[in-house]
């Protein structure tokens, strides 16, 4: 169902609760001579006013029916009841009930008028003297300033909550600085992007100096290759053209304002093999922090381990194994230098050697943490070691800032109470939460990195693990053996194929990897479709929503997640009349359905058997298990943690029957089903395929075109990445 938009009018009767920092508020509201519930961002709304809400009514599931307000006008109150109400409130300091009436009684209508242009008039009244009278007027003048920044600022489509935050960065003066130079909101970490910003521009009544909007696009280009494409940094020459070509002006004028946003540190700029590259500034630190960081650990290793080899034997004849040469070496390393990046494909004894690393360390009497980027792969990490695993936002215990921007408690100047981490998955970590990662690790602290170097690079901006290796600074072990008992998986042994650029047996044996060729993008939806609700449920008695998953190089496409999305949706959980759904911006979400969270939420509380916190993050896969229509509000079960999701947050939502490869990143799934046909040149190619491979535990089945697989294989052209971390490790 999607909402209709309704108005309310009415006298505010009472302030229930105000957040001061964002503005959300709670009011009593007569409409009617019948009291109702309001609730959204109303800042400076106060009692006595009246007020048109624009809105939706809603049912709380713990307070009952609300109006819930997305914007609102108001009339400063105007009869003198209206009036005394407004200032008996409290709302100016200095003012209570008593004195509010006598001065309602003495000015009556006109009170607030002579407030703010007569406040020597107060004077008269007992009890208030000249200094009182002043200091009203001034408070009163305050309380109007928030009124009039708002009013500014709306006529440029800007939110009430957007209203606050300007008006909470840039003070009193945020309407004349917004008109003045439109683009200073694209800094300010309030989601206001460079091309909001240009149509600011073409309302306002003058225009700003063209400088403005040549600096930001510059830094507009910056922040984009950092987001979307993972760069620290970019080659000087190679920010020229396309800051050129988006706004317009001759390169030259780029040049000059690159220079100038170098001389004011909004930018920052660096040499590195005698070419001049450009950063972000935190981005500069990020990387810059982590080499320093890194290069502290490392030249203060742990003290000696003389019996280190007697104790590598006895975790052998413990266990009943014999370690490979190399992950003797990596245990052996990771005791001695207390710093050591362990990577290796499927099937090379990486669980193995971090649970000999593990057994080491516990002879040394070590208080251990083990920590990975993604909730199911923290799972993963405790299910193969015995361990509690928790996910590095967990373990730094965050928090997040009124931007809604994550903080850590644990940083350097309260650090982890560990002195070992094992951290798996390195290739998901950006250089950001690596960073803080490393800040919080106390001194003399073990720190063993795991990652598979041929997978991708993470979402974010960086490429933490192939720099670790490739600065060689640090000690690295690369597992390269594949054990004979793996190697009896068709799909280890295709991942190692498709790694050393070989096309992988597609012949169906009855093993674990399967091919079936289809020749349209249609029909190969078809076919995952009866994959997963029929064929693999029927023959492997599978559960399709928790052992089956699609995984997908695209979004788009008849083989892409949307598609696929709207057919597993209809064939896995088809409308009855017994289950609710919910329309969001166009994508049905039903009572059953499989959904992931797309973006980090610092929000949202969720509850499990024996814990509850705060947070669902990007990745995050849960069961839709019921939708409130009346509030909006659906309930989630994401791996045993049971989240209620408001209505603003479900655009924060996607089914996730079929999932793009990069989500499916620190995931490990039954039955993978990969859909290879019609996928666009710059997605198809080998570390993206691999990556996918490499998710199946128990079965891969690509459906499509086995010249595609053939292509992805033979095509190792890498996304370039642009970083400086190997080289500030050289520094």
């Amino acid at each position: 169902m999607d909402y209709e938009e309704e108005k309310v009018t009415g006298v505010v009767e009472d302030i229930t609760f105000r957040n001061e920092s964002n503005g959300w508020t709670v009011i009593d509201l007569s409409v009617d001579e019948q009291l109702l519930t309001a609730v959204g961002v109303m800042p400076d709304i106060n009692a006595g006013e009246t007020v048109t809400l624009t809105g939706n009514f809603t049912m709380h599931p713990s307070f009952g029916r609300q109006f819930k307000v997305s914007a609102f006008s108001r009339a400063m109150p105007e009869t003198s009841e209206q009036i005394y109400k407004y200032l008996a409130s409290g709302v100016i300091r200095g003012v209570g009930p008593k004195k509010a009436m006598s001065i309602v009684e003495k000015f009556g209508a006109d009170t607030l008028y002579v407030i703010e242009n007569e406040h020597q008039r107060l004077s008269g009244i007992k009890g208030i003297s000249e200094d009182q009278a002043k200091a009203i007027s001034e408070e009163f003048k305050k309380q109007t300033a928030l009124r009039t920044i708002m009013l500014g600022l709306e006529k440029y489509d800007f939110t009430p909550a957007e209203c606050v935050r300007i008006f909470k960065k840039l003070g009193i003066n945020a309407v004349e600085k917004v008109e003045e130079n439109p683009y200073c909101l694209c800094a300010l970490g309030l989601g206001i992007s460079f091309e909001r910003a240009e149509l600011v521009e073409e309302k306002l009544p003058r225009k700003p100096l063209p400088d403005f909007r040549i600096r930001e696009g510059i830094l507009h280009v910056m922040r984009y290759n950092s987001t979307n494409r993972g760069h620290t940094c970019i080659p000087r020459e190679k920010l020229l053209k396309p800051s050129s070509e988006l706004l317009n002006v001759p390169q030259d004028d780029i040049d000059i304002a690159i220079d100038s946003l170098v001389s004011t540190a909004q930018l920052k700029e660096c040499e590195m093999d005698g070419k001049a590259f450009v950063f972000l500034p935190s981005a500069y630190l990020a990387e810059k922090k982590i080499a320093e960081r890194i290069n502290v650990i490392a030249n203060f290793p742990p003290p000696s381990a003389p019996q280190l080899a007697d104790w590598i034997d006895f975790t052998e004849k413990k266990n009943g194994i014999t370690y490979e040469t190399q992950q003797r070496t990596a245990i052996a390393t990771a005791a001695r230098k207390g710093l050591l990046v362990l990577t290796g494909g499927p099937g090379t004894g990486k669980t193995t050697t971090i649970k000999g690393i593990i057994s080491i360390f516990e002879r040394q009497n070590l208080d251990i943490s083990l920590a990975a980027p993604t909730g199911r792969a923290a799972k993963r990490m405790s299910e193969v070691t015995g361990m509690e695993a928790k996910t590095i936002h967990r373990l730094l215990e965050v928090e997040w800032d009124e931007d809604d921007r994550p903080v850590f408690r644990r940083n350097a100047n309260n650090p982890l109470d560990c002195n070992a981490l094992i951290l798996d998955e390195l290739s998901m970590v950006d250089i950001n939460l690596f960073s803080s990662l490393l800040q919080a690790l106390p001194l003399g602290c073990r720190l063993i990195l795991v990652g598979d170097s041929d997978q991708l690079p993470p979402v974010g901006a960086g490429n933490v693990l192939q720099d670790l290796i490739s600065s060689q600074m640090l000690p690295v072990v690369c597992l390269s053996q594949v054990f004979r008992q793996a190697m009896e998986s068709k799909i280890i042994r295709n991942a190692h194929k498709i790694v050393a650029g070989e096309m992988p047996d597609l012949n169906n044996d009855n093993t674990d990897f399967f091919h079936m060729e289809r020749p349209t993008a249609t029909s190969t939806a078809q076919t995952v479709s009866d994959l997963c609700s029929q064929r693999l449920p029927t023959a492997y008695k599978w559960d399709p929503f928790l052992d089956i998953q699609v995984i997908t190089p695209s979004k788009k496409g008849d083989s892409g997640t949307n598609n696929l999305n709207r057919l597993l949706q209809e064939a896995l959980n088809p409308s009855h009349e017994d289950k609710k759904q919910i329309t969001v911006a166009g994508r049905i979400f039903r009572e059953g359905d499989k959904v992931m969270q797309i973006k980090n939420n610092y929000n949202i509380e969720w509850t499990s058997e024996n814990d509850k916190g705060t947070g669902i993050f990007n990745g995050d896969i849960g069961i839709l298990t019921s939708i409130n229509l009346q509030s909006g509000v659906v309930t989630v079960s994401f791996d045993g943690r049971v989240a209620q999701i408001p209505g603003e947050y479900l655009s924060e939502l996607e089914l996730a029957y079929a999932i793009t490869v990069h989500k499916s990143q620190g995931s490990e799934f039954k039955a993978v089903i990969f859909p290879a046909i019609g996928i666009v040149p710059n997605l198809a190619y080998r570390n993206l395929l691999y990556t996918a491979v490499t998710r199946a535990k128990d079965m891969l089945i690509t459906v499509g075109s086995a010249q595609m697989i053939e292509f992805m294989t033979e095509n190792d052209k890498k996304a370039k990445r642009y970083s400086a971390l190997a080289h500030f490790l050289k520094d």
